[in-house]
């Protein structure tokens, strides 16, 4: 069995964006060799997200607009974590878009649906972090 390992850095300039990661994890499957398996995409930062979804535009905005009305930034002193930090509202939609995904490799190809995407969820950008990737298989 083979096994591939690799990180993905991002650093967001906005403080909640979604970037489409799909060829990027498409590279890495390409990288490994693996053409039967699976492959883990997770984000490495608790206020970052990894989901699969479909890549329209308004769907992305329709999400900021849900999530915001679900854990909004402000008001800041309303959170009990926002000590010295002002994220508390990001660890929240994290937790709501989910930390990983995980994709079947068939014949060296991801194994998704006709509009699945891989995006990284960011919810408290402007500073680097990181996706790891991560190939079992054969």
């Amino acid at each position: 069995m083979k096994s591939y390992r690799k990180e993905l850095w991002f650093n967001v300039p906005a403080r909640m964006d979604f970037v489409h990661i799909t060829p990027d994890v498409e590279e890495c499957v390409r990288e490994s060799g693996v053409t039967e398996g699976f492959v883990l995409v997770n984000a490495m930062h608790i206020t970052a997200s990894v989901f699969i979804n479909d890549n329209e535009s308004g769907l992305h905005h329709d999400y900021k607009v849900w999530l915001e009305k679900l854990a909004p930034h402000e008001p800041v002193p309303g959170y009990r974590h926002n000590v010295g930090e002002d994220n508390a509202d990001a660890h929240m939609k994290r937790q709501i878009m989910g930390r990983e995904v995980m994709v079947a490799i068939t014949e060296g190809r991801l194994d998704l649906g006709t509009w699945e995407r891989i995006f990284y969820g960011e919810f408290d950008g402007r500073r680097n972090k990181r996706v790891l990737v991560k190939i079992i298989g054969e």
